[in-house]
């Protein structure tokens, strides 16, 4: 078992229009002498927008803006600016985000030179119904029956004059181009996805199509162990490290109580970021403390941030969707235990 430290709540919801019903999920990174959060801020009507701050060191929250930094703008995130995360590549820092219009969640995209200035570069996930990707999948075989569960919504094509697609979440870039290329974990429920591209113009409405042809083989990660039998979906940015692609992510279990959200861990290939090498076998960590246990959507540990200073991993998190929180391990021994749970021979 891998020594967990519960730092503590780090950012607390102001009353502040903007973040007055809570603040959770924040993407984190590191620039010059800062830490820099984007977080996720609900307003009333569950109306969600990206707020500011930056920490002196992991928990210390030296500067905050008292106005959100990206906020709905256009038709597609008329309802929210949802779960950010964040990474540099090439010099550009790109963001993520979901864009919720009332109806649908689909990832969208805003870039960045200096962390100030963003420019929205519109949806990136695919639009597509789910009966659509549902022939397309299936046309080299059967997919999961919980995509059908999770995602049919009961043959509704159109509500409140918006056509319903299938939503996609959790679009996380890799901090790097792998083999010239652009590589992103995605989340269709219940199964982390992954998507290669030479640019972000290639993704193109033919390009999903061609992509869900092949979809079983652009699967990463399914449920395994009892921890993760409901779905499970992406955390923070991949980390790299000599043993491969450190991915913290979420996954999800039912009790007679609701859903409880846990962080977990596994390691993807460094070249081929499509294999999986090691997954722990039982979550990272997962509620236990109040602050975790209750609030908007009570026994959540969401994981969407994360920084490493020497041997220490700090990973954020959004706390029972209401606060930010901190856990901190040691690295190498996060690794360790990894490998020791090493997977032989898969994909």
């Amino acid at each position: 078992m891998v020594n967990i430290i519960k730092e503590g709540i780090v950012l607390e919801k102001t009353e502040l229009g903007f973040e007055i019903e809570g603040v959770l999920n924040p993407a984190i990174i590191r620039s010059g002498d800062y830490i820099h959060m984007f977080y996720r801020a609900v307003a009333k009507g569950n109306y969600s927008s990206i707020g500011y701050c930056k920490l002196k060191n992991h928990m210390i929250v030296e500067e905050r803006s008292d106005v959100p930094v990206l906020f709905p703008q256009c038709e597609y995130e008329s309802h929210g600016v949802e779960d950010p995360r964040i990474v540099k590549i090439d010099e550009l820092f790109y963001l993520t985000y979901t864009a919720y219009d009332g109806v649908n969640a689909l990832a969208a995209l805003a870039t960045s030179t200096d962390l100030i200035s963003w420019e929205k570069k519109g949806l990136i996930a695919p639009q597509i119904a789910f009966k659509e990707f549902y022939r397309l999948a299936q046309t080299k075989g059967k997919i999961n029956e919980k995509y059908h569960r999770y995602n049919e919504h009961e043959s509704i094509k159109e509500k409140k004059g918006k056509p319903v697609f299938i939503w996609d979440k959790n679009v996380i870039p890799f901090p790097r181009r792998i083999n010239g290329k652009l590589h992103f974990l995605h989340r269709i429920k219940p199964d982390i996805q992954i998507v290669v591209v030479d640019e972000l113009e290639d993704l193109t409405a033919e390009f999903w199509q061609n992509y869900f042809l092949q979809f079983n083989d652009n699967v990463v990660m399914t449920s395994k162990h009892k921890h993760e039998i409901s779905y499970l979906g992406g955390g923070c940015p991949p980390i790299e490290t000599e043993q491969g692609w450190l991915i913290i992510y979420h996954s999800v279990y039912d009790t007679v109580k609701g859903y409880v959200y846990c962080a977990c861990a596994a390691l993807l290939d460094l070249g081929n970021p499509q294999k999986e090498i090691a997954r722990l076998p039982y979550p990272l960590f997962k509620p236990e403390h109040d602050w975790e246990l209750k609030g908007e959507v009570n026994n959540v540990c969401f994981p969407t941030g994360a920084v490493t200073e020497n041997d220490t991993l700090y990973v954020y998190y959004g706390a029972a969707d209401k606060r930010i929180a901190c856990a901190s391990m040691s690295l190498s021994e996060l690794l360790k235990e990894l490998i020791l749970n090493s997977i032989p021979n898969e994909k």
